[in-house]
């Protein structure tokens, strides 16, 4: 985690999950799991191993690429510098995130509850890639109204935008 640490400025929170799982492949047994809260933008990485060792450093190098990425879109530019401002003082506001893991009638397995921040679809995409996920909430500052955005087969992406109702 050092490694990470020189990357970062010193207010980025920092949560790691090491859990041990009952999977058949062996070296896929340790699930380690970092998520960062940089001024507001989650960066998470999730990787797995035969050993704590092995899961973590395979975890914190997707996180090392994925703070690359955060800081080269972000940091060089002063219209970014400007964002970053207003994201510590969004970030000292937030709540962010909460997680409980309770089976609802046996169908919902995992609940996660986050604060979302009104953004644009260029914002939304990037905090999507940030977080490694295949699709993204969030809350449009254009169209002011819940959006996802979404990576199709073809690697290209997808907006879903509710129509208004009747």
């Amino acid at each position: 985690m050092d490694r990470l640490a020189r990357h970062l400025p010193s207010s980025a929170r920092a949560s790691v999950e090491l859990v041990k799982e009952g999977v058949r492949a062996q070296g896929q047994r340790l699930l380690a799991e970092i998520t960062l809260d940089v001024n507001g933008v989650i960066l998470r990485s999730e990787e797995r191993g035969a050993n704590a060792r092995a899961a973590m450093d395979a975890s914190v190098d997707v996180m090392d690429r994925r703070i690359d990425k955060y800081k080269g879109k972000n940091y060089r530019t002063e219209q970014a510098k400007r964002r970053v401002r207003r994201g510590r003082a969004r970030a000292a506001a937030a709540e962010g995130l909460e997680e409980a893991g309770e089976p609802i009638d046996g169908v919902v397995v995992k609940y996660k509850a986050f604060s979302v921040k009104p953004m644009t679809v260029d914002e939304a995409i990037f905090q999507m890639e940030l977080l490694g996920h295949s699709f993204f909430l969030f809350y449009n500052s254009e169209s002011q109204i819940y959006n996802v955005v979404y990576v199709r087969k073809d690697g290209a992406y997808g907006l879903i935008q509710p129509e208004p109702p009747l």
